[in-house]
């Protein structure tokens, strides 16, 4: 049975220093490309240990909305940017040799990026290859397309008319019927059983939008998980929807799609509706408000380009490494063999930045 829970560096710093602007209606589309510069810089507290670090790089391309550029780096161990295609990630791998010397790497990448909003009556043609459909369809160590995922899928969409009504109905359940945890470490792990299982369903964007694509697999419509970081404010004067400075340490943020056959990918975030009603002032917003509403519109079907796209990869398998990790947003290391806390820069050492070109 369905679930029924409660319903320029300078440029930035200076738009973070102003009064929050009045809201506008949210209403991203496309007009024109955003190019930024995201310096990662990692210095490892190691003590003299051998050490690996693995910084992510932006690498899904899109024509229409994401362009990976140059990616270059510099360190003071022996480094290589590793492309792997069949896994969908891209990654600067450094080791570090038994020594005193410091651990140090520095990984600068450019992209580009456009806001998105997709007609979704407008036939286009697009379809995908059987490759793209049946990678976009599989299940995951945290996204299982059985038991009560399919259950739940099924009774969500029962009833539907087409494709896209099916990826709307599960839209607006994800919305509805989760709620956003501040509590939760980072951006989530996405465990979408155990949500479903425990009846638990809160948590941040890797829980809530892989809920989504786990459902939506399930029902049967190609889907993803795209992970990234917000490199600016927003246009529409929403403050939890941007990045505050040049600073975007912990400004990662995990975006969904689905694709309906004849219209191509749609984006879907119905993690980020979520956070404008936990964190945008005065928080004490709902699902009723305007500002809310506006968002929860647009959010199916658009998405605002201030935010760069690393890769979709799911059970990212390392180089060097015998881990497998969920999902790869996050700067990544071991010393001495034992894996660091990804989501504690202050320890790990790491901090990144963004700048717009």
């Amino acid at each position: 049975m369905i679930l029924n829970r409660r319903s320029a560096m300078t440029g930035l710093a200076a738009a973070a220093a102003l009064p929050r602007a009045v809201l506008a209606a949210y209403a991203p589309k496309p007009e024109g490309w955003r190019a930024f510069e995201l310096t990662t810089r990692v210095e490892l507290p190691r003590g003299g240990k051998a050490a690996q670090v693995w910084v992510p790089v932006p690498y899904l391309t899109d024509p229409h909305w994401s362009r990976p550029g140059e990616t270059t780096f510099k360190t003071t161990g022996k480094a290589e940017l590793v492309t792997d295609a069949e896994q969908g990630v891209a990654y600067v791998h450094a080791v570090f040799d038994k020594g005193s010397s410091p651990a140090v790497l520095e990984v600068v990448s450019r992209a580009a990026v456009q806001s998105r909003a997709v007609e979704l009556t407008a036939w286009t043609g697009a379809t995908l290859s059987e490759e793209a459909r049946a990678r976009n369809l599989r299940a995951t160590a945290l996204l299982p397309l059985n038991g009560l995922v399919l259950k739940t899928a099924q009774e969500i969409t029962d009833g539907a008319v087409n494709d896209a009504d099916k990826a709307k109905r599960i839209y607006d359940w994800v919305v509805e019927q989760t709620e956003r945890d501040p509590e939760t470490r980072g951006c989530g792990l996405g465990d979408i059983a155990s949500m479903l299982e425990t009846g638990d369903l809160t948590g941040k964007c890797a829980d809530l939008n892989a809920l989504y694509v786990g459902l939506a697999r399930a029902a049967g419509l190609p889907a993803r998980d795209l992970y990234g970081l917000r490199v600016a404010p927003s246009d529409f004067g929403y403050k939890s929807l941007g990045a505050g400075s040049e600073v975007v340490t912990k400004a990662q943020h995990c975006r969904a799609e689905v694709f309906v056959e004849g219209i191509g990918w749609v984006p879907a975030d119905p993690a980020d509706v979520r956070k404008v009603v936990l964190e945008e002032p005065p928080k004490t917003l709902t699902l009723e408000d305007t500002a809310v509403q506006d968002v929860r519109a647009a959010l199916f079907g658009a998405s605002e380009g201030n935010w760069l796209c690393l890769n979709d990869a799911h059970d990212v398998q390392l180089k060097g490494s015998e881990r497998t990790l969920p999902f790869m947003m996050y700067p990544q290391a071991e010393i001495g063999g034992r894996a660091q806390d990804e989501l504690d820069p202050d320890a790990f050492v790491y901090r990144i930045t963004a700048r717009p070109l």
